[in-house]
């Protein structure tokens, strides 16, 4: 019986990119690169870490020389913000053991912000005693687009069900078009 050769497996125990990491290593210039990149990274770390959370994302370094740091940000406000925390950053890097002085900033739009996140809208219903108010307000009203907005927001959230009685009493517009030519029309009608 022949037995086959011994063969090396094809999936390494190693991911794939450490692999590659690894082989970027054996070259001179990619090995140059890869420690630039991994020196950006660091940089990177230290000076989100000096940083505000809503700031921490909206940068990234472009280049460290003659102890000056050069970061891209994501716009011009966020500029304006990190040079009255450049003191404290250049601080915190020295801190670290990072030798640097001066830290320069280029604007350049659409760097990793976080989407902002809008609060939940806060809306109550109106109960019998808020209704009550704003009938008093429509019947104090003069005529006009405040009158007609009120009757209109009373309609709205009064009962669907009327009975005779309830006719009478009904909140009807206090103007019409004709009466006020001076109001601003209606959406549906611009």
């Amino acid at each position: 019986m022949v037995t086959p050769p011994n063969r090396r497996p094809r999936h390494s125990a190693k991911s794939t990119s450490s692999h590659l990491i690894g082989w970027l290593g054996n070259d001179t210039q990619a090995a140059s690169v890869l420690a630039t990149a991994q020196l950006h990274l660091k940089i990177r770390a230290a000076v989100s870490a000096a940083l505000p959370a809503p700031m921490q994302g909206a940068f990234d370094v472009v280049k460290i020389e003659n102890n000056a740091l050069t970061l891209t940000v994501s716009s011009a406000a966020f500029a304006a913000k990190f040079r009255q925390l450049a003191p404290r950053v250049t601080a915190h890097l020295n801190a670290l053991g990072w030798n640097m002085t001066e830290i320069k900033l280029r604007v350049q739009g659409g760097i990793g912000l976080a989407p902002v996140v809008k609060p939940p809208r806060e809306a109550r219903l109106l109960d019998q005693q808020d209704l009550k108010a704003f009938e008093n307000l429509n019947q104090q009203l003069r005529p006009g687009p405040l009158a007609d907005a009120v009757s209109k927001l009373l309609r709205h959230h009064m009962p669907t069900q009327t009975t005779t009685h309830d006719k009478d009493n009904m909140v009807r517009p206090v103007s019409t078009r004709a009466e006020t030519p001076g109001a601003p029309l209606p959406e549906k009608y611009k």
